[in-house]
């Protein structure tokens, strides 16, 4: 059974929701990817949807949206995205806090540059995933 992993912050709108996107089209064979935050909203960012959709073909708007913490399923793995306030706790196994900026309100090489440090960063997950160098 694979891991299920979740991607969370505060608003569930922007990186967690790159992250859950890309979590499954890089590491679908390795874990489940889910994103939630403590706040809904009622769209997901709309520069973070078309920088997806044009990097990597795939439309947020259609596959996600914003969720709550208590409406996962029981997570192995939770990775903070880097609130820069208190970020939201999950009851999990492994736990890592990514640190990265909120490009929301800036240019589109800041949210580029965000959507490829999260392809490295699920990529790199998915290899500690199978490496077992993560105990889960």
């Amino acid at each position: 059974m694979k891991p299920k992993v979740a991607f969370i912050c505060v608003h569930n709108s922007c990186r967690s929701q790159m992250a859950e996107a890309l979590g499954k089209l890089f590491a679908s064979n390795t874990f489940e990817s889910y994103s939630a935050g403590t706040e809904l909203r009622p769209n997901i960012n709309q520069d973070a949807v078309r920088i997806i959709n044009n990097l990597y073909n795939i439309d947020m708007n259609k596959t996600q949206k914003s969720k709550l913490l208590e409406d996962l399923p029981k997570i192995d793995i939770a990775i903070k995205m880097g609130c820069n306030v208190v970020c939201p706790f999950l009851p999990s196994k492994h736990t890592e806090d990514w640190g990265l900026d909120d490009p929301s309100g800036k240019n589109d090489d800041e949210f580029i540059k965000t959507a490829k440090a999260i392809e490295e960063k699920v990529k790199s997950l998915a290899k500690r995933i199978k490496n077992n160098e993560i105990k889960l």
